[in-house]
């Protein structure tokens, strides 16, 4: 499969995801549960270029081999806290909102609530939509994997 194409996102482009990436980070959410999260948005869409690119930069930031690899069948590893588990959660049931799930129950968004603030809830919610764009638009473009960003 050849990627439809080739060469630079545009300038505005970048810079908008720059400032999204910025809002992120400013929710105090440690960066590898953000990777987490991004990670099983882009395994449920199956998305190798984000999959592949977010497993590079989880590693970087301290993550291990052993929890990445069992980031798709998190509810039956003993390797999240149960901090982790919420914001799984939450990515999951905002990810499959086009299989005709749920979406977001009460239970689900009570549980992350109980375990994170208004502002650490809007990152991962920015995080959960951002590993949903990008993997959107590299189906779109048939982005190969093999590029971190």
């Amino acid at each position: 499969m050849e990627p439809r194409l080739k060469g630079a996102m545009s300038p505005d482009l970048m810079t908008a995801i720059q400032h999204l990436n910025k809002s992120i980070a400013a929710g105090g959410v440690d960066r590898r549960l953000l990777s987490l999260v991004h990670l099983r948005a882009s395994q449920i869409n199956g998305c190798a270029p984000c999959v592949f690119a977010t497993v590079s930069g989880a590693r970087k930031a301290g993550e291990t081999d052993e929890r990445l690899h069992h980031v798709v069948a998190w509810r039956e590893t003993p390797f999240f806290t149960d901090e982790e588990r919420a914001a799984l959660a939450l990515a999951e049931a905002a990810t499959r909102i086009q299989d005709g799930a749920c979406g977001v129950t009460d239970e689900i968004w009570q549980a992350a609530a109980a375990h994170f603030t208004g502002e650490q809830l809007n990152a991962i919610i920015l995080e959960v939509a951002m590993a949903n764009f990008f993997n959107r638009i590299n189906h779109t473009i048939r982005e190969q994997a093999g590029r971190t960003w």
